[in-house]
Order: C-alpha cells, then structure tokens, then sequence
C-alpha cells in the first residue's frame, strides 16, 4: 500500500434528469451498538484512511499452543472431532492461547471462538464443515441478510469477544455443494420462489411489524443458510493466511463489530450462490488487505442491516480501507449495499487489482427507497481493471424493489482517482432519483477503454471529470445536462 496522503478535487455544477451519453463533454450517524466512536480528530480523506491503518492492530494473544490431537481430535476425518475443538477452546481461552490444527483432515460441527484465543489452522490442515443442518443447533443470535434472529450457528462463529484470530495455510472447506445447503437458494419451492423464500420472507415480516429479536426462532425445521465466519459484537479481530472455501453462503462477516483485520486470506467459493468474500456490517475500522477473491457473489461487500431492522439498531459501517487485494470473479468487487439501511461512510479502496470477464462491477452502490440510509465519502484510487464485464462503475437506487418505500436514501462525495479499465458495457452507470439525486462525484486522472457505452445518468449533480479518457476521448470539466432531452 502507497502512503496515504489528502486528494483534494473540484466539484461543481449539475447533470439531472436522464442521460445517455456517448460523445465527450467539452465544458468546462452514531457508532455501532455498544462501540464507541473512535477518535479520528479532524483527518479526511486519505489522510484519514492513513490513520485507520495505523489505528487498527492485531489482537494480542499468548502464543502458547493447544494442540487439537491432545484433546481427542481424529486427523484422518473420519471420526467427529466437534469435542476436541471446544475442549481446546476452553483451554485455551483460560489464559490466552493458540488452538493448533496440526497436517491431517478434520471433520466438525460449528467451533465456536472465545476471547483471548487463536484458531491456526497450520499448512497441510484441512477442516471440513458437517453437511448436516443439524449439527448447527442450538440456534445462535445473528444477522441473515441485514435482520437479527436465531439461527443455526455459523461455522465459526464469535459472539462478544475480544482478542481473536484464525490464522494459519491450512484450508476451511464448508462442504456445501449442490447437495448441501445451496439447494435452499437454488431450487424451487413450487409457488415462483426458492426453498428458502418462505422463510426468508417470515423474517423479513417479522422485522418489519417489530417483532422482538427473541421471538424470531428460526433453525431446526427453516432453511435459511448459515454464514462462513461471523464475528458478532466483537472487537480485535484478526483472520489471516487461511482458505475458506465451499461456503453455504456469506464468507467473513464482521456484525457490530470493530478493528477487524483480513489479510492475505484465499476466499474461494465461485460456485455457490451469495457466497461473499467479506461484508463488514454496522462494524467499524476494518482492514482487508492482501487477500485473494474468488466468489459466486460480491467480493466485498459493506453493509448496515436491512429496512426497520437496520434503522432500530441505526448502526453504519465506517472507516474501512480495502488496499492490495486481487478480485477475480464476482458480481462487484467493493461493493456498498444493499442491506445499508444503518448507512456507510468512510470507505477507501486502493491498489486493487480486479481482473476477470466474470467480474461484472469495479465499485457497485445498490439501494432504493425500501432501504433508505446514507453512503457517503466514498475513496476508490489506483485500482486497476484489465478486464469487467459489465459497469466499472455502478451507483443504482432501483435495486430489488426500487422506489416503493418512504425512506429515500442519500449517495454523496465518492472520489475516483488514477483508475484504469478495460472492457465493460459502461464507464459510469449512475441511477439516483429526482428527489435525490447522486451528488459530488469526481474521476480524476483515470481511463475506461473499450466499454460499448460511456455513461449513462440518471438525475445526477456534480459530476467533475477531471483528465478522464473513456474510449480514447478526454472527457474534462463538468457535464451539465439540462432535462434530458
């Protein structure tokens, strides 16, 4: 990662209404729940990015070791060694200390993570998952695409904690396939959804009529997927150098939660539906760094919690920096939303590399008027993008169920800088709404080559280019439109 250092752009005048344009321009919230605010001064901007970094440390955990193999576990993974990972745990957890996976294969249940441990799965490792749904009872308090509820447990899974880590070569497989678990989102219900719809859509009742969180049991007889990883009211986290891969659905999921560190973590799961790499929620000062993204959905993802529940808990997700990360397959590589009804801010994304066909958004912001919530300060620079598949791009509030609600959300100051695309149906796809249009949005020093339209813009205002090629044409200054025509 570059050092940081404070950008400053022009922004002005206005581009409202609807456009397409083709040819170039010539004119001239409080914390998460139970987190306090951190101190950030008066840094903005990459100055304030520079601090994050150097703000959020990894956990501080003894590093004296207790090795799974003395506590009962079996390393041919034919027998269960659920027991021997929760033994080791409380152990561990007595003084701090290193839980080791030594080489061989290990078959679980959920591993539920305690304060003061570390997970290191060593090189040669692998822990494989149980497919039975089962095994994931009791249920746990988390959050299923934005809404509080008990569910099955996570994989792994955290809840108030502090100082913890998974760490290590070794591979986290989560056995699900086309068998186990993705079926849920996959295959038909018979009346025009999916098997999980039914419930999914019971949840989503429940939060809008204000239904309390211990009322909304779900497991056992529901099938609504389990996350990967969920840290939930959690703080000094830390997942480094381990694979995850064969996800039931999201990856690393940070809830209510702050200084989080993903670094050179291998999230591999292209072939699941929702599989996310990581989606920090309603969580704050997170770094993920140097890790590879191979997905069946967002690479990452920044999220806030969903529509009534979302705004009950009125939590957003702030001070992120995403540096030196390779995203391959993807539907957007940062992506903010949907479930962003808390609001993000303060989000910086840099020396990223985004590189495949398969790959379809550079930087996607997805809403509507269901969600609400404000995304704001928005820093995405030096990021290169040899190939996309769709939008570089992509700001839309007519996401899902588009303008059908009373909360209209806000989408303000995001900085391009020194970007670099090839290929992609737009350089800037830019959707917002005549009551509230996408505002202060400046591109400087950056080129979109070979995209079969430049823009396309829906009531935006103030949009600066500043020495920006799309196409071999310089696009510098301001668009103005006037209405549509």
């Amino acid at each position: 990662m570059r050092k940081l250092s404070t950008r400053t752009a022009a922004v002005a005048a206005v581009a409202a209404g609807s456009l397409m344009i083709s040819v170039p321009s010539t004119s001239a919230v409080p914390g998460p729940a139970n987190h306090p605010h951190s101190n950030n001064g008066s840094a903005t901007g990459w100055d304030l990015a520079e601090r994050i970094v150097k703000q959020v440390k990894p956990p501080g955990i003894p590093s004296r070791p207790f090795d799974i193999v003395d506590y009962g576990a079996d390393g041919t993974g034919t027998r269960d060694s659920s027991r021997a990972f929760a033994g080791a745990i409380d152990a561990a957890s007595r003084k701090g200390g290193r839980v080791v996976v030594p080489p061989g294969e290990y078959l679980t249940g959920p591993i539920h993570l305690q304060s003061d441990v570390e997970l290191h799965v060593s090189e040669g490792a692998t822990v494989r998952f149980s497919q039975d749904p089962a095994d994931y009872l009791p249920p746990v308090l988390t959050r299923w695409e934005g809404v509080e509820l008990y569910n099955y447990s996570p994989f792994i899974y955290a809840h108030d904690v502090k100082n913890v880590a998974i760490t290590g070569k070794g591979v986290l497989d989560g056995q699900a396939d086309e068998d186990h678990w993705w079926p849920w989102k996959e295959e038909s219900d018979g009346q025009g959804g999916v098997i999980e719809t039914e419930d999914r859509d019971a949840l989503f009742e429940m939060a809008e009529n204000g239904v309390p969180v211990e009322q909304r049991n779900f497991g056992a007889e529901s099938q609504l997927r389990p996350n990967f990883v969920q840290f939930y009211n959690s703080s000094d986290i830390l997942v480094k150098d381990v694979t995850l891969t064969n996800s039931p659905m999201w990856m690393i999921h940070p809830v209510l939660s702050e200084n989080v560190t993903v670094d050179g973590v291998n999230l591999d799961s292209p072939n699941g539906p929702n599989s996310d790499g990581v989606d920090p929620e309603s969580s704050r000062n997170v770094v993920i760094k140097n890790s590879r993204f191979n997905n069946g959905d967002d690479c990452i993802a920044i999220k806030s919690g969903r529509n009534a529940d979302g705004r009950r808990i009125n939590a957003p997700s702030e001070n992120i920096v995403i540096h030196d990360n390779y995203m391959q397959d993807g539907h957007g590589g940062v992506t903010i939303g949907s479930e962003m009804s808390g609001s993000v801010r303060n989000v910086f994304a840099e020396d990223n590399v985004m590189d495949s066909a398969q790959l379809q958004r550079a930087l996607r912001i997805k809403t509507n008027s269901v969600r609400g919530g404000v995304v704001e300060h928005i820093y995405f620079r030096g990021n290169q993008i040899p190939q996309i598949g769709d939008e570089v791009i992509r700001v839309n509030f007519q996401y899902e169920e588009g303008d059908a609600g009373e909360f209209t959300p806000t989408v303000r100051e995001i900085h391009i800088e020194d970007v670099h695309s090839v290929g992609g149906a737009f350089a800037l796809y830019l959707r917002g709404y005549e009551r509230s249009p996408i505002s202060d949005v400046t591109i400087t020093n950056s080129t979109f080559e070979d995209v079969q339209t430049p823009m396309l813009l829906e009531h935006v205002e103030g949009l600066q280019l500043d020495n920006v090629e799309i196409n071999g044409e310089l696009y510098d200054g301001t668009i103005t439109q006037g209405d549509g025509d």
